[in-house]
C-alpha cells in the first residue's frame, strides 16, 4: 500500500513539474515580418522592364489563332465544368 501511494505521489508530482514546464514555454500573442517596402514608385524595375509593351495585343504575333484559343478554352471550362459537377453529383447521389 505504502509503494504504491509512493509511485502515485511520484507520479503527480513529475506530471506537474511537466506540466509547469510547458505552461512556461507558452506564450501567447502576435508576431509577425514587417511589410516589404516596395522602393521609388512602387515597381522593380528590372522585372518590369517590358510592362509598357505587355499588353499590347494588337501587336501580338498570331492574335487571331491565340485570342480565339484564350475564348474557347475560357468558353469550354465556363461551360464544362458545371456540366461535370452536374454529372458527377447526379452518380455519386445515386450510387
Amino acid at each position: 500500500m505504502a509503494l504504491n501511494h509512493g509511485l502515485r505521489s511520484c507520479a503527480s508530482r513529475l506530471l506537474v513539474s511537466v506540466d509547469s514546464s510547458l505552461a512556461k514555454s507558452a506564450e501567447r500573442g502576435f508576431h509577425s515580418t514587417g511589410a516589404k517596402r516596395m522602393g521609388g514608385h512602387g515597381h522593380d524595375e528590372p522585372a518590369y522592364m517590358h510592362s509598357k509593351h505587355m499588353y499590347n495585343l494588337d501587336q501580338m504575333k498570331n492574335q487571331k489563332l491565340t485570342m480565339s484559343l484564350g475564348v474557347l478554352t475560357a468558353f469550354s471550362i465556363g461551360v464544362g465544368v458545371p456540366i461535370y459537377a452536374v454529372i458527377f453529383q447526379q452518380k455519386k447521389a445515386s450510387g
